[in-house]
């Protein structure tokens, strides 16, 4: 049937916006763009502000200084029913007395909404989510990612400009939140939403976003793609938030042409200086990138292996090294290396990079 949605992609555009209690900083001022139909998760771990900014946004929250746009109309000072919003809790929230189709009616029949009229919108919309013919069972009735479902479906039935998620998957399990993150990202693109997504799952803010806002101490640590953070981070922060990641300390030797002569004990890399002098710096390395060089060849990062854990279709390597140690994903699963043997380390310089502390 054809899709009843009106949906509508609006920006969202934060100035200044911070929200304080009492003496305590809960989001300090920050300036943020969330381009229309497209999907942005605020990462961060607990206490990081990343919830009270969707609440900001949401209207459940109200800032004490700044401005917030949405779809270029000033929303500051307006209740989340004046915001055209809609919300996904944690929770879902859903009635357990109500049927799943009186759940996603709910808000159409508050809103002064013909219940017959709510009905035939919610139902177009469950169909939308994928549960075309469950509008009679009970949220009892259902499986958790279900219920995720008809929680999204809600959500979207009141046809808002911003669809806004905080944490919606943590109440499910690996295999389910995996199938249900592909489901949501698929859900947006298909319908061209604008979605604010929060999270502290990394993978889960890797896989569905279109950019990640990384947040720490109520701040904005950095925002890009999810390539752009995790191959170019610009903290040991963010290179370590954004999945595995050795943080080690080496010497820039020489800088020329924007590129740094990188010492690490005998082994010599290039990288991009990112704007940094020689001396003391810190390098991020990610796992993949450590490589086990031929047996007697020079010029390689000496290390003794520590720890090798069989993993199937890997073996997780931890080795010590005179700078630091370092934690590898060796695909080598016919030559194994076992633990005490003397080896040399290389690394491939697109998992390597020099990032500030």
């Amino acid at each position: 049937m054809t899709l009843p949605l009106q949906t509508r992609s609006a920006e969202v555009r934060l100035q200044g916006v911070g929200k304080r209690y009492g003496q305590i900083q809960a989001v300090k001022p920050l300036d943020l763009v969330i381009e229309g139909g497209t999907l942005v998760t605020l990462l961060g771990p607990s206490g990081c502000g990343k919830t009270t900014l969707l609440r900001l946004i949401a209207g459940l929250e109200q800032a004490t200084e700044g401005q917030l746009f949405i779809g270029g109309r000033d929303v500051t000072l307006l209740p989340a029913g004046e915001r055209n919003v809609s919300m996904v809790f944690q929770s879902y929230a859903l009635f357990p007395h109500m049927s799943v189709l009186d759940n996603v009616a709910y808000g159409l029949v508050s809103s002064g909404l013909r219940k017959r009229e709510a009905h035939v919108r919610a139902e177009a919309t469950l169909e939308v989510v994928g549960l075309k013919g469950f509008g009679t069972r009970l949220p009892s009735e259902m499986s958790g990612g279900q219920q995720q479902r008809v929680a999204v479906a809600r959500a979207l039935v009141l046809e808002p400009e911003v669809l806004l998620f905080d944490e919606p998957l943590s109440n499910l399990d690996a295999r389910l939140r995996r199938s249900m993150r592909e489901e949501i990202r698929a859900l947006q693109q298909r319908l061209g939403l604008t979605v604010v997504y929060v999270t502290h799952d990394q993978a889960e803010a890797l896989a569905v976003s279109d950019k990640i806002v990384v947040m720490r101490n109520a701040e904005i640590a950095q925002v890009g793609t999810p390539e752009e953070l995790y191959t170019q981070p610009n903290s040991v922060f963010v290179a370590t938030f954004m999945g595995e990641a050795n943080h080690i300390r080496g010497r820039i030797e020489a800088v020329e042409d924007g590129v740094a002569r990188v010492a690490l004990d005998a082994l010599r890399i290039d990288l991009p200086a990112r704007g940094m002098a020689p001396g003391e710096v810190d390098i991020v390395v990610r796992p993949e990138a450590v490589r086990i060089g031929p047996d007697g060849q020079g010029g390689m990062l000496p290390a003794t292996v520590s720890r090798a854990t069989y993993m199937g279709s890997h073996t997780e390597y931890y080795f010590a090294t005179p700078v630091g140690d370092l934690f590898s994903l060796g695909a080598d699963r016919l030559a194994r290396r076992m633990v005490g043997d003397a080896i040399g380390l290389h690394f491939d310089p697109e998992g390597v990079v020099l990032v500030r502390p």
